[in-house]
């Protein structure tokens, strides 16, 4: 199990998004999550919860529930940062599992359309917070020919960034996570030396 959990924290996720699609492959387990990008968010007074994600979004009833698409937007393909951080945040849970720490793989995120002339450096930006804040330890923007998992190499991709300008040494929560991952593991010994269930 431990082994399994340290996996996760290791994971390298390719996510490609367009308008009407969000795709992101597992590149060690070859698991892909391709659907359309929606978020069925549902309005309890002051509070908004995520009900329905992907294809199952568009199903959800009315009422209170609103769909969002935070990739739908005419000039650029961001439109929504907290909705789309919410999303990426199913993904990885979808991909990854849902368990007691939160995945927190490095990924590399690949706009598909709407990049005529390349990403301004603010889109690249955007897009690189967009991973951290969703919970990647290492964030990557990737503008170029398409990969598959066996086209992966992520060396190019940290080339083809900082030969772009658009690398930076930014990483997420990996020091947080590893905090966790002890913790975890501290309370799991405690309670294999007094005995608890």
């Amino acid at each position: 199990m431990i082994r399994k959990t340290f996996n996760k924290l290791g994971a390298r996720l390719y996510v490609q998004i367009w308008e009407k699609r969000i795709r992101a492959t597992d590149i060690d387990s070859g698991r892909i999550f391709d659907e359309s990008p929606l978020l069925a968010i549902e309005k309890k007074g002051r509070r908004e919860t995520v009900v329905a994600v992907g294809n199952r979004a568009s199903s959800v009833p009315g009422g209170d529930t609103r769909v969002v698409n935070p990739f739908s937007h005419p000039r650029s393909l961001l439109r929504d940062f907290a909705a789309a951080e919410k999303l990426l945040q199913h993904t990885f849970r979808e991909l990854l599992g849902n368990t007691l720490l939160a995945p927190s793989p490095l990924v590399v995120l690949h706009p598909m359309e709407k990049t005529l002339g390349g990403l301004t450096d603010i889109e690249i930006r955007a897009f690189r917070e967009l991973g951290l804040g969703a919970g990647a330890r290492e964030s990557l923007v990737y503008e170029g020919e398409e990969l598959t998992r066996h086209t992966f190499d992520l060396q190019k991709v940290r080339d083809q960034s900082e030969a772009d300008g658009t690398a930076t040494a930014e990483k997420g929560g990996g020091i947080a996570q590893w905090v966790l991952l002890a913790i975890w593991i501290l309370l799991i010994a405690a309670m294999a030396i007094f005995g608890q269930p």
